[in-house]
């Protein structure tokens, strides 16, 4: 295992749960709920560089037959553009199928009633993806996830 703390991003069309992991990579908690648009991957940025970030992992949702729809592609993009943004910090994607249902089982469970889950569901959510990701590299003794490559800085007109 990896020495270094991770921060796991799980992408939403309103907001963006944000969990880190510990430095030994043991154990994700919540760190925050960003608004998604303008000034989210600042945000995001900040935090991985507040926590000194060996990598992020961003939840990749796809359907339980493995399939890719509108959400695992705004969460493409949006890692593309995050890994864009923080430059030499990695970004991963990780499969994330069922985090938030899974988010909202254990808020419940906990006696967090369904009006109060909104706030903290996104949050719980990152929590349940970065742990998956954690668990996975214990297991594997691989990073978790793909690699995702920035696009290609543009220098100008080609030729």
């Amino acid at each position: 295992m990896r020495f270094g703390t991770r921060i796991g991003v799980d992408v939403g069309s309103v907001r963006v749960g944000v969990a880190r992991s510990d430095p030994s990579g043991l154990l994700a908690t919540p760190v925050e709920t960003v608004r998604r648009g303008k000034g989210d991957l600042d945000r995001i940025a900040s935090i991985v560089s507040e926590h000194e970030a060996i990598e992020v992992i961003v939840g990749l949702p796809t359907s339980l037959s493995g399939r890719e729809g509108q959400a695992a592609a705004l969460a493409r993009q949006f890692a593309t553009d995050l890994a864009a943004r923080l430059g030499s910090t990695p970004v991963r994607l990780f499969d994330e199928r069922l985090t938030t249902v899974a988010a909202q089982q254990g808020l419940r469970a906990s006696g967090v009633k369904a009006k109060k889950q909104r706030g903290v569901v996104d949050q719980a959510a990152a929590v349940v993806l970065l742990q998956d990701a954690l668990d996975s590299e214990r297991a594997t003794d691989r990073p978790p996830g793909r690699p995702v490559a920035p696009p290609p800085a543009a220098d100008g007109p080609a030729s």
